[in-house]
């Protein structure tokens, strides 16, 4: 459609010459060719989904009969037999009648329009068709009362789960707004991590019929999908149920970037707004900032350095309004040089009231992360439901819930700061699934403690805490975007985000079709991806142990494990990867921007880290052995002086080693990744 759109633009907008050459006739006969040849191809896609959807099959057909004739037409019209002598015999050409071809294109455009409209409500009615079978079939599973019968309707539920998530898949890439794009992402990552959960709960719940927090458990997980189900109907079909509030949440980023808009605005007009609009955005902005300042979380440095920066917000406000308001009463049409330093004074006092709150937000979450990464809590869950001990899991129910409220706190803090609105979606589905995970693992957990020899029930905890521990790395992913949208980086896209540079890594890529990956592949495809994925997340772990973060190795680390990650998200349908060209793109990249360390270098290097580790382990030994004399004791503690982050030294080696070997050496994933979509995409 877009060559076509091209084609007659340029059609319509030729310059008539009296004199013509040849190369310009055969140039328009090309052109007018592609738009007949691009309107074939359209047209036999709509005839085809024409056949497919009876209820759409007459419409559709006389869109695609429309777009024919007019295709046809223009076609006739730039026909080069015509074009020679066109005034001669008296037929109409592009020349003698270009309203002719005016007409035609306005044909065209509208049939094409039809056609692509009549389109998107057959997708919109497959999705909503999709959702409706996956309620039917959950409504099954909610009633059955055997084991075997569950299986024969899970297994169907899977299949119809499948279903659905391909074609929601294909409408997120599809979308534009990238607001209802990330609550999209959001429903569907609910939907994911949910299925396996419905299947470990309701095999508990069959398992354990009279268990109340084995159907707590399961009841929730219930809820949790059909809501996303109608998150996902309401984004296709662009509605909200009845009652609902439209209005999203606001955070203080947006407040602070429209009240600096307005006060900028004053050097273009000082009459476009009254002082009590600016007064009552301050007062809204101010009001936001007691979430940071009432939070029991905030540090008392931030809390402190907020108040102050907000009392001096309303001062400066003050100042410029004195300033504003004189040079109104002195009927000034130029910017007096007051009021400017008053307007850069206020900016400046909001810009550093923005980064406090920046700082507050995400050193939280840094510290919260860092303090919950061994998973503590969950692991003495596990241990004390397994004994049995009522006791000790009634005791760390409350240490999960505390660390609940804290996320959940941390959450909301982070979605003021998040700087877009698709991160401050988000944040917030963050904050709705620590909100529902917290309790459901509780329930879980009190059901193994109830039944401790169930496997089932032990199995069903282990797939909660999974999916906690999931949230809690994807909050790592979130913090690290928002700090890069307050860099300013995320509108630069970096290197290793963003997709090739056409020519540059395509060189040997041709235009390939192709192929249908049947389930066993997919299923391939998609073990594969998480495999990425976790070699992401320990490229990630390792360059966080490097105190400088723009050494070399660090930074090529960090960008190959963004493309790695890169793909992932594209085998789940997400991510900046949106079609399977850029996949293939994206895999060649990663080969060419690996770590610039000549292969002759790179086992030596592995060799000399391989000889480093056991001499640190040798001087730890060293260091703990038992001596005797005052000249040897004076030797150990000087030894023990300089080792005592002996540990950290000898596990820095450990993680540089590893980081390298992701980096240049450990390629098998890779590239089974690449030759077993490539093989079987791509013919």
């Amino acid at each position: 459609s877009f060559i076509t759109k091209t084609s007659i633009t340029i059609l319509i907008n030729h310059k008539d010459k009296p004199k013509r050459s040849d190369k310009t006739l055969q140039a328009i006969q090309r052109v007018g060719q592609a738009v007949n040849l691009a309107v074939g191809r359209f047209v036999t896609v709509g005839e085809a989904i024409a056949n497919e959807n009876r209820e759409l099959k007459e419409e559709m057909s006389i869109a695609c009969i429309e777009a024919k004739r007019a295709g046809e037409i223009i076609a006739q019209l730039t026909d080069v037999a015509n074009l020679d002598h066109p005034e001669s015999d008296g037929r109409i050409t592009i020349f003698t009648d270009k309203t002719g071809v005016v007409k035609a294109a306005r044909l065209l455009l509208s049939s094409v329009t039809k056609v692509l409209v009549l389109a998107d409500r057959i997708v919109i009615k497959q999705i909503i068709a999709s959702r409706n079978k996956v309620l039917a079939t959950m409504e099954q599973l909610e009633k059955v009362s055997s084991f075997q019968e569950f299986v024969q309707i899970f297994s169907q539920f899977g299949n119809e789960m499948v279903e659905f998530a391909h074609l929601t898949g294909d409408r997120q890439n599809d979308l534009k707004d990238e607001k209802k794009k990330a609550r999209m992402a959001a429903a569907r990552a609910v939907l994911e991590k949910c299925t396996m959960m419905l299947l470990t709960a309701s095999k508990t719940c069959l398992r354990h019929p009279d268990c109340e927090s084995a159907r707590l458990n399961k009841e929730g997980v219930f809820h949790r999908m059909r809501s996303a189900l109608e998150q996902v109907i309401e984004i296709v079909t662009d509605s909200r149920p009845s009652g609902e509030n439209a209005m999203a949440p606001i955070s203080i980023y947006s407040s602070i970037k429209e009240f600096k808009n307005k006060v900028e605005g004053l050097r273009e007009n000082l009459y476009f707004l009254s002082k009590e609009n600016l007064s009552t955005m301050l007062e809204l902005i101010l009001e936001h900032t007691e979430d940071f300042t009432d939070s029991a979380y905030t540090s008392h440095e931030h809390r402190e350095r907020i108040l102050e920066l907000s009392k001096q917000a309303k001062m400066e406000l003050e100042q410029l309004v004195s300033v504003w308001m004189q040079a109104q009463s002195q009927k000034t049409k130029d910017v007096t040089e007051d009021l400017e330093v008053a307007i850069l004074k206020t900016c400046q006092c909001m810009n550093e009231l923005k980064r406090e709150l920046h700082h507050a937000a995400t050193s939280l979450t840094a510290d919260l992360l860092r303090y919950h990464a061994d998973h503590v809590v969950l692991k003495a869950l596990k241990m004390t439901g397994v004994e049995g001990n009522l006791e000790a899991v009634a005791e760390y129910s409350c240490k999960l819930s505390e660390q609940k409220e804290q996320l959940v706190e941390t959450c909301r803090l982070l979605r003021h700061v998040s700087g877009t609105e698709p991160l401050e979606i988000t944040c917030i589905h963050a904050e709705d699934t620590f909100q529902v995970t917290g309790p459901q693992i509780i329930s879980a957990a009190e059901t193994l403690t109830l039944h401790p020899s169930s496997k089932i029930a032990k199995e069903n905890l282990d797939v909660f805490c999974e999916a906690w521990e999931s949230q809690l790395s994807d909050m790592s992913l979130l913090l690290r975007e928002i700090h890069d949208v307050f860099e300013g980086r995320r509108g630069e896209k970096r290197a290793y985000l963003s997709l090739p540079r056409p020519g540059k890594h395509n060189a040997n890529l041709k235009a390939l079709k192709p192929v249908k990956l049947d389930t066993e592949e997919q299923a391939k495809l998609g073990k594969l991806g998480l495999e990425l994925n976790l070699l992401t997340s320990d490229v990630e772990s390792e360059t966080e142990k490097w105190e400088d973060q723009e050494n070399e190795i660090v930074r090529h680390g960090q960008s190959i494990s963004s493309m790695a990650h890169s793909i992932y998200l594209f085998t789940r349908g997400e991510g900046l990867l949106k079609a399977t060209q850029d996949l293939f793109h994206q895999v060649e990249v990663i080969y060419t921007e690996k770590i610039m360390i000549k292969d002759d270098d790179k086992p030596l290097l592995l060799l000399e880290i391989d000889k480093l580790i056991p001499v640190c382990q040798q001087l730890q030994i060293t260091a703990k052995t038992t001596v005797q004399g005052k000249n040897a004791t004076f030797t150990k503690v000087r030894f023990k002086t300089f080792f005592r982050t002996d540990d950290l030294k000898t596990n820095t080696l450990k993680g540089t080693k590893q980081l390298l070997q992701l980096c240049f050496s450990n390629k098998n994933v890779l590239f089974t990744f690449y030759t077993c979509l490539g093989k079987k995409m791509y013919k």
